[in-house]
């Protein structure tokens, strides 16, 4: 299958902007160095203006944007938080971002809004309401968005479809594209007992338009075992990396992320995980 075209984000590596960090990337991006483009959760953006639209405004002007959301829900069973996809398409609209995406889980009950991204079963019902929510979205913004791969720490008994295939078809029916998460590949498989490496290769690379990599904790669960914590709080680990570049000699060269939200680093270390990713990149590129 041919490559999609799912955005207009570069083939390079991009990082996740955070308040912590405006001064420095934007001096970087000023003098023509930094990444070469920049998420944002666009929630941290639904305000009209204030300092936050400054910054972002500044940064837009030179760097291309990722609209990466964590607010619409996509699997609640009331289906897509209409008023988040209203500040969304305001939001687009405001900077035309080069990629928009959400995630494969729900956050929203019939009376409450949860800080999580909660999982979904990979059942046919769970899939038909997926592809109608994602049809929503995208008939709304009037462009195509990636589905982001989740972290789980547990499985729903009795699915109807692996993760792959269940994301596979969610594309096929919705045209829809993915963005495939190594380090929530790592996290799952590690919590569920599995193989991570025929898990990242049954994807398939023509549907997936941006890559993330980054660190997790393994914590006590417990329960005398051991629990992998999706936290974005490290540095990248070593098998993640392995895993991209083993990815990416597959795939050829895709934007790739370095996510880091909590226990944010001096912006000289975030721009060595950055560095580290376009390195491999440029391997790729030499070896095709």
């Amino acid at each position: 299958m041919a490559p999609r075209p799912f955005g207009d984000l570069p083939q390079r590596a991009g990082f996740g902007l955070k308040p912590d960090h405006y001064a420095d990337v934007l001096a970087a991006v000023e003098a023509g160095a930094g990444p070469a483009w920049a998420e944002i959760h666009p929630q941290n953006y639904f305000g009209d203006g204030g300092p936050p639209h400054r910054w972002l405004s500044a940064i837009a002007a030179h760097l291309p944007l990722s609209f990466h959301s964590v607010g619409l829900s996509l699997g609640s069973a009331a289906g897509v938080d209409e008023g988040e996809l209203i500040a969304l398409a305001r939001l687009c609209e405001r900077y035309a971002p080069a990629m928009v995406s959400d995630h494969l889980s729900w956050s929203n009950g019939p009376d409450d809004k949860f800080p999580d991204l909660l999982p979904v079963p990979y059942s046919h019902k769970a899939l038909d309401h997926f592809v109608v929510q994602v049809d929503r979205v995208q008939e709304r913004l009037g462009r195509a968005m990636l589905v982001e791969n989740p972290s789980r720490y547990l499985a729903f008994a009795n699915d109807d479809w692996s993760e792959v295939d269940f994301l596979h078809e969610l594309c096929r029916r919705s045209g829809c594209g993915l963005i495939l998460d190594i380090n929530n590949v790592e996290v799952s498989a590690f919590n569920l007992g599995l193989d991570p490496d025929p898990w990242l290769a049954a994807f398939d690379p023509a549907l997936v338009g941006e890559v993330h990599v980054a660190g997790h904790a393994r914590k006590d669960d417990g329960l005398g075992g051991t629990i992998a914590i999706d936290d974005h709080g490290s540095a990248v680990r070593e098998s993640c990396w392995d895993r991209l570049a083993t990815f990416l000699r597959r795939a050829g060269p895709k934007p790739v992320l370095v996510e880091w939200d909590s226990d944010i680093p001096e912006y000289a270390t975030l721009a060595a995980e950055v560095a580290h990713a376009d390195a491999l990149l440029d391997q790729v590129r030499v070896d095709a």
